[in-house]
């Protein structure tokens, strides 16, 4: 009978759930740290399209409420206003923006690659770059509206 640490030794050729990424010094697997690889920049901006997503969801119910504070009355309003002026919030503001431009950027790309538009290596890549890029101009941009 196998105990625990002769199935771990166990080559993956016999391993029956398949082959896995083993260690050539200690026939163990490997972790892998995710903080530490290196992701290509087309896997940073699929990452950042579903963090955006996230973002943008967790978001909609206190942007909804406070677009119905502020449309209730003028002392509603003032008092969003005061709240918005904030500069923790105004920090929550940018991290909004960033999140509609990220994910409105990389669903255009996304829907480009639908009609067969940038699909190969390069072109992908390049519009990779362009989704990083747009959603970083457009947060500048709210980052100098906002406090100049």
């Amino acid at each position: 009978m196998a105990t625990r640490a002769d199935e771990a030794l166990r080559p993956a050729a016999e391993d029956p759930g398949g082959p896995r990424r083993l260690s050539a010094h200690t026939k163990r697997p490997v972790f892998l740290n995710p903080l530490q690889t290196k992701l290509p920049v087309t896997a940073t901006v699929s990452l950042a399209h579903r963090i955006s997503g996230a973002l943008l969801v967790l978001a909609l119910p206190f942007t909804v409420a406070a677009l119905e504070r502020s449309l209730a009355s003028a002392e509603g309003y003032a008092r969003l206003a005061a709240v918005f002026g904030h500069p923790l919030m105004q920090l929550l503001l940018l991290l909004a923006t960033w999140s509609v431009a990220h994910h409105v950027a990389a669903g255009v790309r996304h829907l480009l690659f639908d009609v067969g538009v940038g699909t190969r290596y390069g072109a992908s890549r390049q519009s990779a770059w362009a989704v990083h890029a747009i959603a970083l101009l457009a947060t500048l941009a709210a980052a100098l509206a906002l406090w100049s």
